[in-house]
């Protein structure tokens, strides 16, 4: 076991580097000068490479993508150039709406997706089987913008059970701030639902065909315990996996969702950053999202080990 995890760990450091390379490398190829944004339109040109000069723009690719190596080796994503301070530190900012949103969202779409999967495997080309199948073809087509609007309109404008947009005004209590998350959760729910529920009921459908399942119905164990107890519980890995992969992938791709409802989370800094060129943004956010990824990734196979011990052989 303690072999597998040494390989793991060696491919994050592997997948680290290579994403760290290729965020700097396709940073750089994006048309743009930070330090003319930065300053505007008017500049003198001598202002510009001056300007240049102190961020260390001036310097040649190479020397550029070794000293970036260096500091994000000891943890340092470098300074924004428009915040004025610590990459880490904007990021740490903006990363409760981001984070509490992420984990709101997945927890819907388990507790839309599991069940919803279960319950179409059991019933397996019925009438429920086809809604379930229909809904989850439909969930994963729906654009989150759209599916967003109507939710402002309907229970926002119209109903004003929740707000349209924002995060709470100054000061706002954490059940304020959560009240604000509960539109946005619901769209990125939905999406991520399908994928939920259909690897549910593949894996159940897989599982359900077993030997040993028919063998708990023959010694008479009421219909729920196969179902959860023995079918579920074998099933559950692959259901796991889609769940960690989903977390991962909500936790950076949220943007369009927090543009739409004005959270001033990750997505909102990377979009400004972008907009300014501000490469150490940039790149620090991107590599903080692969980081979860990847890190979501080794604990999935963590809890592989323990929960199969096929594997650890």
């Amino acid at each position: 076991m303690s072999r597998s995890l040494a390989g793991r760990l060696f491919g994050v450091l592997s997948v680290m580097f290579v994403v760290a390379s290729l965020v700097f490398v396709i940073v750089r190829l994006v048309p743009g000068d930070p330090a003319a944004v930065m300053l505007g339109p008017d500049a003198r040109p001598a202002d510009v490479a001056s300007l240049r000069e102190k961020l260390g723009l001036d310097a040649s690719i190479p020397r550029q993508y070794l000293a970036y190596l260096g500091h994000v080796a000891t943890g340092d994503l470098g300074q924004s150039i428009f915040l004025g301070r610590p990459v880490l530190q904007a990021i740490a900012e903006r990363a409760e709406p981001t984070v509490c949103l992420t984990l709101m969202a997945i927890v819907i779409a388990v507790l839309i997706g599991v069940p919803a999967g279960i319950l179409s495997a059991v019933n397996r080309g019925g009438l429920f089987d086809q809604a379930v199948l229909s809904f989850a073809m439909l969930a994963a087509s729906l654009p989150s913008f759209w599916l967003a609007l109507i939710l402002i309109r309907r229970f926002a404008v119209e109903l004003h059970w929740f707000p349209a947009s924002g995060y709470g005004p100054p000061g706002a209590d954490f059940l304020t701030r959560m009240g604000c998350l509960v539109l946005p959760a619901i769209v990125l729910g939905i999406g991520s639902s399908s994928l939920v529920t259909r690897f549910t009921r593949a894996s159940m459908l897989d599982v359900l065909g077993e030997d040993f399942i028919r063998t708990a119905r023959a010694k008479g164990l009421a219909e729920h315990v196969v179902l959860f107890r023995h079918a579920f519980a074998n099933a559950a890995i692959p259901v796991l996996t889609v769940v960690g992969l989903s977390l991962a992938l909500l936790l950076g791709g949220a943007v369009v969702t927090e543009t739409v409802f004005g959270l001033p989370g990750i997505g909102s800094l990377v979009v400004s950053a972008v907009l300014r060129r501000d490469y150490p943004v940039i790149q620090g956010a991107l590599l903080v999202v692969a980081g979860v990824y990847v890190l979501v990734n080794l604990a999935i196979d963590v809890v592989y080990l323990l929960a199969d011990p096929r594997l650890r052989r």
